[in-house]
């Protein structure tokens, strides 16, 4: 990076720290610091979920997984509306009515303090993991831009985070999100167009999509449907979207202490249902730009020189490894290919310019044969890097490298710190949350003796020290995780995700279950269920999308907690015979 870049990056990072701090002004108590006095306007309390939600892993790795596997990824969120709308009507009304802190205070209200525990434990774990994925982000930025070792950029950037989320709180969140996204926005669509506007001069958006169209990247509807089945270990289709989608936002808006809490900030249910049902409008379309971007790229690709692998870090190592030899064929085999594919793509373009049928017919043939062959080079490049111990999936890196590698200075810089943005508004809004469950579900729910506001609120900075030293260390472990990280934190959320649902599911519909213990044995027996289909899954005994956990877990819950109701209430009237 350039002088130019370094300036832009920390006069943005700090400009949009000092406003945070100097918007979070609050009172000292539980209120002030989770809720920010349950003061916030429908506007802000969209621009908060939509940053909660937008870490720098949908600005990192987003664009890299529409590079590698098309747009089908945005089937992902379309449940999304229809759960903000269930959300809205069913959750958030009981939430505002009894002024709880966390979700899973409602809980112990309805069952018992076993099922709360039990449920918010759940969260705390698969949310702690999930954003200590989230700390190794922008690790992965400052290490590939520095050269810096992964574990103590891991330690300055959580450290980092927890200084900003111990400083300010809820109100901080909210408003810092409030800025952050306009400048993310902005800085999206620049990405974009110079991208189009560094395509060869006769080579315009229309022209983009039609090479990435015919290269199969503009995949946005998949049925997963094939050979006349449908293909349960599809992970994104239309299907598993809509189904197993729902439920994992369902879940996600209307259960995750990390999304209840944004909206739990609202001045009226009103306002509160207002930023959701917004966020259900505005998430798909964002999403959807943010994918078009990685699609552009790969068409820009097809102009430029791609790197084989985008990671250099591994490059280095995979060139000192007993598979040099190798590697350094197919480097100048894949080169061949790039200069293949550069005359064969600017010929494919010229035919669509001239509207020549039979030249975009062959020129779309030849494009798909040399794209399967840089594929299949860059498969074997990963699988010597995977033999010899480094990372084998570069999907993180491609936008990254993209940017440092072409945009012009200044711009750089704003990007990265977009990217360090995103992250910081979600990490702190999820540290916030896990802060407040550990300080009302456990702390103030166990504690014998009462303590001050005062007190409550400084026992609530350590929890969030805490949990920021948990993330830490999950994020020394994610630098070989395997996935992209999008889809890693997806997959982590739907282990846990549909079981949480359910016992809130059985706690809202069926009024007929009245005891705790027959949804706290339920929701533990679902959850061994989910981590059991996951695990046989992952050994290759049957093939199943992600996804389908969350109605698995959710369904799993309801008809077991029903079972042991019906079990418990035999048992009962067996005993009260005389």
């Amino acid at each position: 990076m350039t002088y130019l870049d370094w300036i832009v990056l920390i006069l943005t990072l700090t400009g949009i720290i000092a406003y945070g701090l100097y918007k979070s002004r609050t009172t000292h108590n539980l209120a002030g610091y989770f809720l920010a006095n349950r003061s916030m306007g429908w506007g802000l309390i969209l621009l908060s979920i939509i940053g909660t939600q937008a870490s720098s892993i949908t600005f990192l790795s987003a664009p890299g997984q529409a590079y590698t596997d098309g747009m089908r990824f945005v089937q992902y969120y379309f449940g999304l509306p229809l759960a903000a709308v269930v959300v809205s009507i069913a959750f958030v009304p009981i939430f505002s009515k009894l002024k709880v802190y966390t979700a899973y205070q409602y809980l112990e209200t309805r069952f018992d303090v076993k099922t709360r525990t039990l449920t918010s434990f759940l969260f705390l774990l698969q949310r702690g993991l999930s954003t200590g994925i989230s700390v190794f982000a922008p690790s992965l930025i400052l290490s590939s831009l520095l050269g810096w070792n992964i574990y103590w950029t891991n330690l300055f950037m959580g450290g980092l985070l927890i200084i900003y989320t111990m400083s300010g709180g809820a109100k901080a969140v909210a408003y810092t999100q409030q800025l952050q996204l306009i400048i993310i926005f902005i800085g999206i669509f620049l990405a974009a167009y110079l991208v189009v506007h560094m395509l060869p001069a006769n080579v315009g958006f229309f022209d983009a999509l039609h090479v990435s169209g015919k290269l199969g990247k503009l995949n946005v509807i998949t049925t997963g449907i094939k050979n006349g089945k449908f293909n349960w270990s599809d992970q994104y289709n239309l299907l598993s979207g809509i189904i197993g989608g729902f439920f994992l936002a369902l879940s996600y808006f209307g259960t995750d202490q990390s999304q209840v809490g944004r909206y739990l900030t609202g001045s009226s249910i009103k306002e509160s249902r207002m930023g959701l049902l917004m966020n259900g409008i505005v998430k798909v379309p964002m999403q959807f730009l943010i994918l078009l971007v990685g699609t552009l790229v790969f068409t820009f690709y097809q102009f430029n020189k791609a790197p084989i692998f985008f990671n250099d870090t591994q490059v280095s190592k995979l060139e000192n490894s007993v598979y040099k030899d190798s590697f350094a064929i197919a480097q100048a085999q894949y080169l061949v290919i790039t200069k293949e594919k550069t005359e064969a793509v600017a010929k494919f373009s010229q035919a669509l310019n001239d509207k020549h049928t039979d030249g975009i017919d062959g020129g779309t043939i030849e494009l798909r044969r040399l794209q399967q062959s840089s594929d299949s080079l860059r498969g074997k490049v990963k699988q010597w890097i995977n033999a010899s111990g480094g990372d084998g999936n570069d999907t993180n890196y491609i936008f990254l490298r993209f940017v440092v590698d072409y945009l012009p200075a200044g711009l750089v810089g704003l990007l990265i710190a977009i990217i360090f943005l995103a992250s910081w508004g979600s990490i702190a809004a999820a540290l916030n949350s896990l802060s407040s469950c550990t300080m009302v579900d456990f702390h103030r729910r166990f504690t014998k003796h009462s303590i001050t506001p005062e007190r409550e609120y400084q026992w609530s900075k350590w929890y969030t020290l805490a949990w920021g030293l948990f993330c830490i260390v999950v994020a020394m472990f994610t630098y070989n995780i395997g996935n992209s990280l999008i889809e890693a934190v997806n997959v982590l959320g739907s282990l846990f995700y549909g079981v949480i649902l359910g016992v809130f599911l059985v706690a809202f519909f069926l009024k007929n279950i009245r005891s705790g213990l027959p949804v706290f044995l339920g929701a533990l027996l679902a959850e061994c269920l989910v981590l059991t289909v996951f695990i046989f899954a992952k050994l290759g005994y049957y093939k199943l999308g992600f996804l389908w956990l969350n109605p698995i877990g959710a369904f799993g819950v309801i008809l077991f907690s029903l079972v042991f109701n019906l079990i418990l209430k035999t048992q009962k009237s067996q005993t009260n015979l005389p």
